[in-house]
């Protein structure tokens, strides 16, 4: 597919990882009016195992990055991505580029590996006018919504309530990355799940070593749930949450949830930014009254099933 003249693509392996940040940053201002995106975030992102050989990015005559893309195998079939482009006069050519090269790469395993992959994307913020109309132009549906909440810690949370027969402990990285991802596989989340116990042993080995922070909760000495949370340069962020699906309903998610941002705040972070899909939590109004929330926005997955 043919670039506007202007457009450089590049890996993003040799791009700044501030250029990245920034560019992140000018995506979510342009979009909401505010930006949260931290190094931290950007670390996360592209410490993914794979990430050079399954990322691009686009950069403008300034070699400013305009436009990304990345691929995760997670296992299962499944090949999860993110599509993330600035809007302005070359931003559909741009998202259209980058989209094909996904779906290429997939094809591409898919014969590498004698089978085929599922593609998805997630991170689309609501009011994004380029990324949607492209995806649903090829052929994608949105197929979940997560909100992404923005929390005040500068007053000290709530302590969690817990189950009866219940009780939190700090996970260990490695004694319990068996524990935690089978709870992830389980739990009823719409978002992308990580099929190989190696990758999700390797996510939870770079947060450990980010300084990050582990629960899990168990019931009468069994595990129910679990969150994964960050702390880095005041802010926190809450990346993971999953909920045995047995243990539903027994208000598991809130107390989860509250405890980690005690954690954060106990780190130093003064504000802390949770994702949760609508599955995750049942009692919303009453993640409301207890947390400090000040903002919130809606972010969408879309699917397209390839052979």
């Amino acid at each position: 597919m043919t670039l506007p003249e202007h457009l450089t693509l590049k890996n993003p392996t040799d791009v700044p990882l501030d250029s990245l940040v920034r560019f992140v940053r000018s995506y979510e201002e342009t979009i909401t009016g505010t930006s949260t995106c931290s190094r931290e975030d950007i670390l996360l992102e592209t410490g993914i195992p794979g990430y050079r050989d399954n990322s691009w990015c686009l950069t403008d005559a300034a070699d400013e990055v305009v436009a990304w893309a990345a691929l995760t195998v997670r296992g299962g079939g499944t090949a999860d991505c993110a599509l993330t482009v600035l809007p302005g006069e070359h931003g559909d050519a741009a998202a259209r580029a980058l989209l094909h090269r996904l779906l290429n790469r997939a094809d591409e395993l898919g014969e590498e590996q004698d089978t085929y992959y599922s593609v998805s994307v997630g991170g689309v913020l609501s009011g994004d006018t380029v990324v949607p109309r492209v995806l649903e132009q090829d052929g994608f549906v949105r197929s979940a919504t997560f909100g992404q909440y923005d929390i005040d810690l500068r007053a000290a949370p709530l302590p969690p309530v817990l189950p009866e027969n219940g009780r939190i402990r700090t996970a260990g990285w490695a004694s319990d990355a068996e524990v935690m991802h089978a709870l992830h596989l389980r739990n009823r989340s719409k978002g992308p799940k990580t099929e190989s116990l190696e990758h999700f042993r390797a996510m939870l080995e770079q947060l450990g070593a980010a300084g990050g922070v582990a629960l899990v909760l168990e019931l009468a000495g069994r595990p129910a749930g679990y969150v994964l949370a960050q702390e880095g340069g005041g802010e926190g962020r809450v990346i993971e949450m999953g909920v045995a699906p047995a243990s539903r309903g027994l208000g598991i998610g809130l107390a989860l949830v509250t405890a980690v941002l005690a954690e954060l705040r106990a780190l130093g972070s003064a504000r802390a930014l949770m994702a949760m899909d609508t599955a995750e939590i049942r009692d919303h109004e009453g993640l409301r009254r207890i947390l400090a929330i000040q903002g919130e926005r809606a972010v969408s997955q879309y699917f397209k099933q390839t052979a």
